[in-house]
């Protein structure tokens, strides 16, 4: 298996964006197309990482860039949430970006522009929430630990991606209300839906990054982590089957 890893800087509204696309270049003919949307940091190795485990699968990745070329933080840095701030303020924006990122994963030569997915991460999850409820055309999404507060946007209806929800049952951020409520709302609007709840887990349950966190809500937990992947791979491979 060689995996190609390329830097791919496109356009899109308040651009330019520089994500990174890696796929198996052993495999012929198209495939799939899975977009990774990162955190609230923004594009990183761990997002890299994620992408080439899709790769071994099979499918041709682009981790995603929302925030603007060179934008990115660090947890250290006071304003680390700046740039995810100004896209929960206009998620107009965010829309269009998400936009212009998908448009960018299906005009990769390898890629099979009729069959696309997204996975992401915190704000990623969010952002794969956004991309269905405004009818982005992607077959499927995976929302890891993300947070599920709606748009004040004119909603497709009935939401036609298939949706994987994997959700830390002592998440802060998004507590069992917040959880009910996304359940209401993707069954009011139609959609084919799916919540795995893992319990002892919280927000950022996949980031290894945090496996010495002090704060147990918002930790890295391997049993959630290891089944919200494997739910995931599951997923995918039903969704393209």
């Amino acid at each position: 298996m060689a995996l190609d890893r390329q830097t791919l800087v496109y356009e899109g509204p308040g651009g330019p964006f520089e994500g990174t696309a890696v796929w198996d270049e052993s495999l012929g003919g198209a495939r799939p197309g899975v977009l990774v949307l990162p955190n609230v940091l923004g594009a990183k190795q761990a997002d890299v990482d994620k992408a080439e485990d899709l790769a071994r699968l099979g499918y041709v990745v682009l981790v995603a860039d929302v925030f603007g070329q060179g934008k990115r933080t660090a947890m250290t840095d006071p304003g680390y949430a700046r740039y995810m701030d100004a896209l929960n303020a206009d998620r107009a924006l965010l829309r269009d970006r998400l936009a212009a990122s998908l448009d960018a994963l299906a005009g990769l030569a390898p890629v099979d522009g009729a069959r696309l997915a997204a996975i992401g991460f915190c704000f990623g999850g969010k952002c794969v929430l956004d991309m269905a409820r405004a009818g982005l055309p992607i077959l499927g999404g995976v929302s890891f630990h993300g947070v599920y507060d709606r748009p004040d946007l004119p909603a497709a209806a009935p939401i036609t991606a298939k949706l994987l929800v994997c959700h830390g049952w002592d998440d802060p951020l998004c507590p069992p209300e917040a959880t009910v409520g996304l359940a209401q709302e993707l069954t009011e609007r139609g959609a084919d839906w799916q919540l795995h709840a893992y319990g002892h887990a919280g927000h950022a349950f996949t980031d290894r990054s945090r496996v010495q966190s002090k704060n147990p809500a918002i930790a890295f937990e391997p049993r959630a982590d290891r089944r919200s992947w494997q739910a995931m791979t599951n997923f995918l491979a039903e969704l393209f089957g």
